[in-house]
């Protein structure tokens, strides 16, 4: 479980954060939505340990991602909205490097690799340096390192972002597997009509404020997702 406790993150006067409060249960796949700024990222970054905050708690299974970030970090995979890579690696070192510090078994990591690769089409891609990928080649090996190391509780921010049409319907297919073995997916998204059908949960941010969080079911009612969130959004 992922609990978020009265959380205020601030830059300088800004605050970025204020005083949000929701928990993410074992099985869900959530959606975090917003709009560009509204705290998003933020949130997310403190959450796997990027970024401090002012106040507040966030615990990961009932740690502190503050006193105890290496117990909580061993647990989580994060894949951020920009694919950020060692670009001079070949792409099979770099996922064996992030297998290596998560010390993933070796037998575990060749079959997951072997199985991540298949499903990206990047079998025969895997010994090129990361510098001659496109964007969404970029993408799908963060995807790939995230998933070799088998975690209990995957965090994305953006992640069908340069993706092509099959690779999405891949990751889709891939976080409904992780949920069945009652993993943690929690992600922000602005594609709403994918999160409207693929998550069980959902919570909507507005200039740091969070305005919603429940069951999709009880979010979005007889609506679609996107006319709450476009409801919200123009709701001054």
């Amino acid at each position: 479980m992922i609990e978020i406790k009265n959380v205020t993150k601030k830059y300088g006067n800004k605050i970025a954060v204020n005083n949000v409060s929701f928990n993410v249960n074992d099985g869900d796949i959530f959606a975090f939505i917003g709009h560009n700024g509204a705290g998003k990222t933020t949130l997310i970054k403190s959450i796997v340990g990027i970024h401090d905050f002012d106040s507040g708690e966030i615990l990961i299974n009932g740690k502190s991602i503050i006193k105890e970030p290496e117990e909580c970090k061993k647990i989580m995979a994060f894949v951020p909205d920009n694919p950020v890579t060692y670009e001079h690696m070949k792409a099979i070192d770099y996922i064996n490097f992030i297998c290596d510090m998560y010390e993933t078994d070796t037998k575990i990591r060749e079959e997951n690799i072997k199985k991540y690769a298949k499903i990206f089409e990047m079998e025969d891609k895997l010994n090129d340096t990361i510098d001659s990928y496109s964007h969404g080649m970029k993408q799908k090996v963060v995807l790939i390192a995230a998933l070799a190391h088998n975690p209990q509780i995957l965090i994305m921010d953006e992640p069908f972002v340069g993706l092509d049409p099959k690779a999405v319907f891949d990751v889709k297919k891939i976080l409904n597997e992780m949920v069945k073995d009652n993993k943690i997916i929690f992600y922000s998204t602005h594609i709403l009509d994918v999160a409207e059908k693929l998550c069980s949960r959902v919570a909507i941010i507005k200039d740091g404020n969070l305005v919603k969080s429940g069951s999709m079911k009880e979010i979005k009612g007889d609506k679609s997702l996107e006319k709450v969130f476009m409801e919200l959004e123009e709701d001054k």
